[in-house]
């Protein structure tokens, strides 16, 4: 007998973004990832097929990615904003927030090829340091810019899936493509154990801040091992438990989820056909 998990949902109505935000206590500037999931369950794109926004966001990264123009970049940033932020219904100010981290690395991988040292003075633009020269030149900087606005376009494109759909049913597009089931299975698992996890090391900060463990440097530091240790304590015992849940669930070694059934309507495939070829016309035009 197959074990079925059943996630409850709010059917009345999608909860605005800034009141699942505030329920949830859990801030995506805060590092905790959980966030991203209480969005994507709140998205006013969470009802379309997750296997056709999967589709097009791999589909929109290919095409950013091989055809390498900075205009379709520019018009894959713009489209996937405008779908997250205006048909999805996520606050700018949380989408900016969750793009910040993979921007700054953006900015960190590029900056070392638009910059360069040099103990003689080269390229159009240099600036000496006394002990060697920093240069750039046009080139460089247009490089840098144009694999800057590529990046940071693929991650749009990657974000727009992410905020709009559950990570359980990415998993579940994922089985369909035919991969091993046992990874899937295992995704699946360490994905919401990541979670507990969050909320038993959250909940140990807490009681260790209000008893002054983070008073200084060295406490800071004796506190952290402490948290860490426990926290491999209770991971091994809440992996018993959550086993044992399981065992007394039917399980077999299989783990079968429902699905919610949603249709792809045409219009939907007809307004990503229309996008696609766009790109593809906007790429010809400026090569």
């Amino acid at each position: 007998m197959d074990t079925i998990f059943l996630k409850n949902e709010h059917r009345a109505g999608h909860v605005p973004m800034a009141e699942i935000h505030h329920r949830s206590k859990i801030g995506h500037k805060h590092g905790e990832g959980s966030s991203i999931d209480f969005y994507a369950y709140s998205s006013k794109l969470r009802d379309l097929n997750p296997t056709f926004k999967v589709s097009l966001s791999l589909l929109t990264l290919v095409l950013c990615i091989g055809l390498n123009n900075p205009y379709v970049s520019t018009a894959v940033i713009m489209a996937m904003a405008y779908l997250t932020i205006i048909k999805g219904g996520l606050p700018l100010s949380c989408y900016l927030s969750i793009l910040t981290i993979p921007l700054s690395f953006i900015l960190l991988g590029t900056f070392t090829i638009g910059i360069d040292f040099s103990t003689q003075p080269m390229g159009q633009y240099n600036l000496s340091l006394g002990f060697c020269y920093v240069f750039t030149s046009s080139e460089k900087l247009k490089t840098m810019s144009f694999l800057m606005l590529k990046a940071f376009a693929a991650i749009s494109a990657m974000e727009m899936m992410t905020l709009s759909t559950p990570a359980s049913e990415i998993i579940s597009v994922i089985q369909k493509a035919h991969v091993p089931k046992l990874i899937t299975e295992l995704m699946n698992i360490i994905y919401r154990f990541i979670f507990i996890l969050f909320d038993v090391n959250l909940k140990m900060r807490n009681s260790a801040d209000s008893r002054l463990g983070f008073c200084d440097i060295k406490t800071s530091w004796y506190t952290f091992g402490k948290i860490a240790s426990n926290i491999l304590i209770v991971a091994f015992k809440k992996a018993d438990a959550y086993y044992n849940a399981m065992e007394s669930r039917c399980y077999d070694g299989e783990l079968t989820f429902l699905e919610e059934v949603k249709n792809v309507k045409p219009i939907q495939i007809a307004k990503t056909a229309v996008f696609i070829i766009f790109l593809i016309l906007l790429w010809k035009f400026t090569q």
